[in-house]
């Protein structure tokens, strides 16, 4: 699944803010408090209204009056477009999910309107396979004949009543196979990865047993080791190989079971008779490890975000952690980073730079590829983290 476009309305700093033909790889610029972990945190909201409804996920959140914009009108708007896996070689239709969600009389959140809807080609007007407000609506249950059909296309209708007017209807109808494109959208809400990696949390002994994905605190490394040691041991050697490449002197990676039955994770450097337990090894090397296993995950997530990936790490390492991530994207997933680094930023390529920009209290996105200026200096050669130092990403820190 790929993301093609976000629209985000009345949502914290995003007063009106809209993004377009996502690439795979997306680096997203900007001062403190310009609003990068805010577009990392509209899939945070979107997954808790999944879990529980969207009136928790906002009163997680501070609730409504602090999500909504200040000086907003109108409703708090998310809109995402994307785009299922090609198969056999067919691309497949573009679908777009729209939240709109509002305070009722008694100023309580509803979810006003939410829709599913598919584009009929490539220019006809989009289908609404699903289609709710305020706790009622249809769902199509005949959509996997709308590719064959297309505009003789009978629809089969289901119409449907929700508990309460805050939950979402994909939270019920994503676990039915029948509607396809609702189960897609929820399995990506679901399955989501945002990173707050912590070496200390990295650096535990934990207790004997498997985990099979990395938590967001990286604090199950260990455990996660020793299932792809276990489970998926080629893509370890993978893992290990490029550890050797990353790290010098390291040559062996283990996760160690203790006698009174927990884990330890131990690095062999060749120097060295005795392995390091993590707890000794540097912060950079562990924080290498920690992303080549979460890159390298048998079961990959369909979207990362990653903060600032650049924390603790050599600048040498930043071009081969850059291509990491762009061949984590390239093999199907979709990665979003926001970082500080120029040295991080001069290894991506023009069209997977965004810099935001606040104007007024609100902020803008805005993309490198559609600067005339910095498209010029790079198609001349300049490096994009060298252009960005140089203040050519207007508004992108907090003196230009």
């Amino acid at each position: 699944m790929k993301i093609e476009k976000i629209r985000i309305k009345n949502f914290k700093v995003y007063r009106e803010a809209e993004i377009k033909d996502l690439p795979n790889l997306c680096v997203f610029l900007g001062a403190n408090g310009s609003g990068k972990s805010t577009l990392f945190e509209v899939f945070g909201f979107m997954s808790d209204a999944l879990k529980g409804n969207v009136k928790t996920a906002l009163n997680k959140r501070g609730g409504f009056k602090e999500v909504y914009s200040r000086n907003g009108e109108g409703d708090i708007e998310i809109e995402i477009k994307f785009r299922n896996p090609t198969v056999e070689g067919k691309k497949q239709p573009l679908i777009t999910y729209e939240l709109a969600v509002r305070l009722n009389e008694s100023r309580n959140p509803i979810v006003i309107r939410e829709v599913l809807s598919y584009r009929r080609g490539n220019r006809g007007r989009p289908y609404r396979f699903l289609e709710f407000s305020n706790g009622k609506g249809y769902a199509i249950v005949n959509e996997n004949e709308f590719e064959d059909a297309k505009q003789e296309f009978k629809e089969e209708r289901e119409e449907q009543t929700l508990d309460s007017p805050d939950i979402l209807a994909i939270k019920g109808l994503g676990q039915f196979q029948k509607f396809n494109a609702i189960s897609s959208f929820r399995r990506l809400l679901e399955n989501w990865y945002v990173s707050n990696f912590q070496i200390n949390a990295a650096q535990n002994i934990e207790d004997a047993g498997l985990s099979e994905h990395l938590s967001q605190t990286g604090d199950n490394i260990a455990q996660v080791t020793k299932y792809i040691y276990e489970e998926h041991p080629h893509i370890f050697q993978t893992i290990l190989n490029k550890m050797k490449e990353r790290v010098p002197g390291i040559e062996k990676v283990e996760a160690q079971e203790t006698i009174d039955g927990r884990i330890v994770l131990q690095f062999s450097d060749g120097s060295f008779k005795d392995p390091f337990i993590s707890r000794f090894v540097s912060d950079g090397t562990i924080k290498m490890f920690a992303y080549l296993i979460l890159l390298h995950d048998p079961q990959p997530h369909p979207l990362l975000c990653i903060e600032e990936p650049e924390n603790y790490l050599h600048p040498e390492l930043l071009a081969e952690l850059a291509e990491e991530f762009r061949e984590y994207a390239n093999r199907g997933g979709q990665v979003f980073i926001s970082s500080h680094s120029p040295d991080f930023v001069n290894s991506l390529e023009l069209k997977e730079l965004f810099w935001l920009k606040k104007e007024s209290g609100h902020t803008l996105i805005l993309r490198a590829s559609e600067d005339e200026m910095v498209k010029q200096l790079y198609q001349a050669g300049d490096q994009l983290g060298y252009l960005w130092k140089q203040g050519y990403f207007k508004g992108s820190g907090p003196k230009n």
